[in-house]
C-alpha cells in the first residue's frame, strides 16, 4: 500500500501507521488503529522523509491532521 497514516500521540509525538493490504480501506485503518479522538493525516508514502537519522525531530502542524479522528 503506498498511503501511511499520521498521527500525534498524547506525548505529541509523531507516530506513522503503516496500513497492510486487507478488507479494509486505508481510512478504516486509519479510524480503528488511531487512538480514540485523536485527529490523523492521510498521506502518499513519498511524503514521509525516507532519512530516518531525526525521525523524532519530525513535526506536523496539528492543523494539517484533517482527515477524521480515531475511534
Amino acid at each position: 500500500m503506498d498511503k501511511r497514516i499520521i498521527y500525534k500521540n498524547t506525548d505529541g509525538i509523531i507516530n506513522i501507521i503503516l496500513p497492510i493490504d486487507s478488507s479494509l480501506t486505508v481510512e478504516e485503518i486509519a479510524r480503528k488503529d488511531v487512538p480514540t479522538g485523536l485527529p490523523y493525516k492521510i498521506v502518499n508514502v513519498s511524503e514521509i522523509p525516507s532519512d530516518r537519522t531525526f525521525r523524532g525531530a519530525w513535526t506536523i502542524d496539528d492543523t494539517e491532521l484533517t482527515d477524521g479522528v480515531g475511534d
